[in-house]
C-alpha cells in the first residue's frame, strides 16, 4: 500500500503499524517523537497496534534541542 510520510510517498506492507512503518522508513529512535496521521496525533501507547491505510497522510515529527 501506498502511504504519503513527510509529503514523500512510501509503499509499505498491508496491515502495517506505525511501529512498523518507523522501524522500516524512519529507522531512528521512537524518543522524542510525535506522529500524525490525517492531521491527528496518535499516542504512543497504540503505535504497535494502530494499523494505517492506504493514502493515508502521515507527520513524523522530531524534536530538537537548542537554545
Amino acid at each position: 500500500m501506498e502511504v504519503t510520510i513527510n509529503n514523500q510517498n512510501y509503499q509499505l506492507n498491508e496491515s502495517c503499524s506505525i511501529e512498523q512503518m518507523l522501524t522500516a522508513v524512519i529507522s531512528t529512535e521512537t524518543n522524542g517523537i510525535a506522529i500524525a496521521v490525517n492531521q491527528t496525533i496518535i499516542s504512543k501507547s497504540v503505535w504497535d497496534t494502530y494499523l494505517l491505510n492506504p493514502g493515508d497522510q502521515v507527520i513524523v515529527i522530531k524534536a530538537t534541542q537548542g537554545g
